[in-house]
């Protein structure tokens, strides 16, 4: 049977009133101010729709000196919107300086085990360790907790830690990015999403989010990251934003997003779902509440690790050592 989008749409209270979409290491965030405004370069994780989203979340619910710090570091031409520069990571993965980043997006858990564990899981092919999404957050939040030590003779890259901590912090809540290694997270899985061939992966990463914006809001992002808000503001997910920023561990917090993701990854994005198949109507209504949830819990979560990183906020134990 399938359900009427119309169903959903009542349900996920839609604002169709709002149409309006209100050194070395830094020349190659300027750069890519041009490749950004200009449309150059392949999208990955989230869609840059979504990764976008997740970050004007997030932003929205800094405290006073935590948005100061964001808007500090981030360079001119962002006018202090770190949302422009949420797919940096993405645009420049394949650079030469920036190609030991790419396995840093995902996390490749056994095939069918439905679980994660740090442990096993978080490596690169070669096996390095901590070379996955979870490791990342975890090392750039502790990079960007050295911010208040001051500027002279500081270790780190305080911009690019903010922007590589933005994108993965949207990324581990991607379920598709906690998937199963034989098919690097749904990508080999080549499918049809109505109309046009796809895959599983990149249904995860934007056909649902562009699908969504196209039948509820006229292609109006705004409007739909407006709707995820009222959701968690008053809406269906009000009652939960508490425990989505609950965390005393930052290792611990990292780990339960990651093994939510991969949860998520096998109830709701692999199972049912064959290679060559044509995904439509009853996929896309009953896994677009599970996209649009996990952006809000994204940005909702980046937000509070950046209030205690930069607000001062009940700061995070975690004895993890900036690499």
């Amino acid at each position: 049977m399938t359900i009427p989008r119309s169903t959903f749409a009542l349900t996920f209270s839609l604002l169709k009133g709002m149409r309006k979409i209100g050194s070395f290491r830094l020349w190659s965030i300027y750069f890519l101010g041009f490749v950004l405004i200009n449309g150059f370069g392949g999208v990955q994780a989230w869609s840059k729709e979504g990764h976008i989203m997740t970050c004007k979340i997030a932003q929205e619910l800094l405290v006073p000196n935590a948005a100061h710090v964001v808007r500090m570091l981030l360079p001119d031409y962002a006018n202090g919107d770190l949302s422009t520069l949420c797919v940096w990571p993405d645009q420049i993965r394949h650079w030469y300086r920036y190609r030991w980043t790419s396995p840093l997006h995902f996390i490749d858990t056994p095939d069918d085990a439905c679980s994660f564990d740090y442990s096993r899981d978080c490596h690169d092919t070669h096996g390095g360790k901590d070379m996955c999404v979870a490791g990342a957050i975890k090392n750039y939040t502790s990079q960007l907790s050295h911010y208040h030590e001051g500027t002279s003779d500081r270790r780190y890259n305080m911009t690019e830690a903010l922007l590589f901590l933005s994108h993965f912090m949207g990324d581990i809540h991607q379920p598709m990015h906690v998937g199963f290694t034989t098919d690097e997270g749904g990508n080999t899985i080549g499918l049809r999403w109505f109309r046009h061939k796809s895959n599983l992966h990149h249904v995860w990463d934007r056909e649902i989010i562009l699908t969504a914006a196209a039948d509820f809001y006229e292609k109006d992002m705004g409007s739909l990251q407006k709707a995820i808000q009222a959701n968690f503001t008053h809406g269906l997910w009000s009652e939960d934003v508490t425990s989505w920023k609950d965390c005393d561990d930052l290792s611990t917090c990292i780990n339960k997003y990651a093994m939510e993701s991969i949860k998520m990854a096998c109830t709701w994005g692999y199972k049912g779902v064959e290679a060559g198949e044509t995904l439509s109507d009853n996929y896309f209504n009953s896994r677009m509440p599970i996209v649009m949830k996990r952006i809000a819990q994204g940005g909702v979560r980046l937000s509070m690790i950046l209030n205690r990183v930069f607000g001062g906020l009940d700061p995070l134990k975690d004895t993890l050592v900036a690499t």
